[in-house]
């Protein structure tokens, strides 16, 4: 899938090259070329092909974080120690 996304980037990369510098193009025209072809839809695609690994990213994550949220393996106790006093 990633190397669609560059092979699609290079071409819209040359896209936009070759109408900044074409006599009728300007930059700002290569400007809207590299957003409007490049940047926009690989951003929605990207998007989009990246759910099923966000939705099982977070099936994952609370059956990770069950019983010991820092992996220390140490049973839970006070997060912080009691204060001692000075005899």
């Amino acid at each position: 899938m990633y190397l669609l996304a560059i092979a699609w980037s290079y071409v819209v990369v040359l896209m936009a090259l070759a109408e900044g510098t074409s006599a009728n193009g300007s930059w700002l025209g290569a400007a809207i070329t590299f957003v409007l072809y490049g940047a926009l839809p690989l951003g929605i695609a990207l998007y989009l092909f990246g759910a099923p690994a966000r939705r099982a990213a977070r099936r994952r994550a609370p059956a990770s974080t069950g019983l010991d949220p820092d992996r220390g393996g140490h049973p839970p106790g006070d997060a912080v120690a009691p204060e001692r006093k000075e005899p």
